[in-house]
């Protein structure tokens, strides 16, 4: 079968997720991933069934709320954020939720992280996809234990390629750690500079191809999101043309 390709919602910021389930339609993504933040749509999970239902357009995955801006979305408790996360997972159908490591100062939460993880995923069935972080600067890290989910072990990995950038690490190595746990691929560009730039694929340095090319043979089952940064179009069409030009990218590089 075909890797879905999915549309972020974070793509079209500052649009609104009910913009990225139109633009996911319009332009043939096979589906979105809802990241979940300040956005009162992506909060509410029967208005995102409804969305989903009206575009034909199905949730791949819920991308948990851990940005910094999104600390008391849901609730201020990141283990209560997560489980809720997974329960809208649940109702939408949806077969992965992403979630980034804890923060260093979430000390109970980071002791409890690796064994929650893994009873979320035992009671619900759902991937709980862990995904590579990025150092605030090249040699100081704001996660526990480190911005490499490989360092602690999980089931299911969600693989950033602008993160890769960003902390300057070789992301086909961090695929090959991941293995048989890779389910998720948040396929984006990065230039090298200290920054999370999500550019278009291959208006960087990251082997956005090469990965491509890699799942395609190897049989990867998960899913592929675009997740890239489209906050400075001029206007609409160009916003329209960067999404079109990303899905390009995957469906060419996945064989597709």
């Amino acid at each position: 079968m075909a890797i879905p390709v999915g549309l972020s919602t974070a793509s079209v910021w500052p649009q609104t997720a009910a913009s990225a389930f139109a633009s996911a339609e319009k332009l043939g993504y096979d589906g979105v991933e809802v990241m979940v933040w300040t956005d009162p749509m992506s909060q509410d999970v029967p208005a995102l069934r409804r969305a989903s239902r009206a575009h034909g357009v199905p949730v791949l995955a819920v991308h948990a709320p851990c940005l910094l801006i999104t600390q008391r979305v849901w609730s201020p408790d990141p283990e209560t954020r997560l489980r809720r996360s997974v329960a809208a997972a649940e109702d939408l159908g949806a077969p992965t939720v992403v979630v980034h490591p804890p923060f260093r100062w979430q000390r109970r939460y980071a002791d409890a992280f690796p064994d929650l993880v893994a009873e979320l995923e035992d009671t619900s069935g759902i991937a709980v996809a862990v995904e590579n972080m990025f150092p605030v600067r090249r040699s100081v890290s704001a996660f526990r234990p480190s911005i490499d989910p490989t360092d602690v072990g999980h089931r299911h990995y969600t693989l950033d390629l602008s993160h890769t950038a960003a902390a300057g690490t070789d992301a086909l190595a961090m695929a090959e750690r991941m293995g048989t746990g890779l389910t998720h691929v948040h396929l984006a560009d990065g230039s090298g500079a200290p920054s999370d730039e999500h550019l278009v694929p291959g208006r960087g340095g990251q082997p956005c191809a090469e990965l491509c090319e890699t799942l395609a043979r190897t049989g990867f089952d998960g899913q592929v999101v675009l997740e890239i940064n489209t906050r400075k179009a001029r206007g609409s069409a160009a916003r329209a043309k960067d999404l079109a030009e990303a899905l390009l990218f995957a469906r060419l590089h996945l064989g597709q």
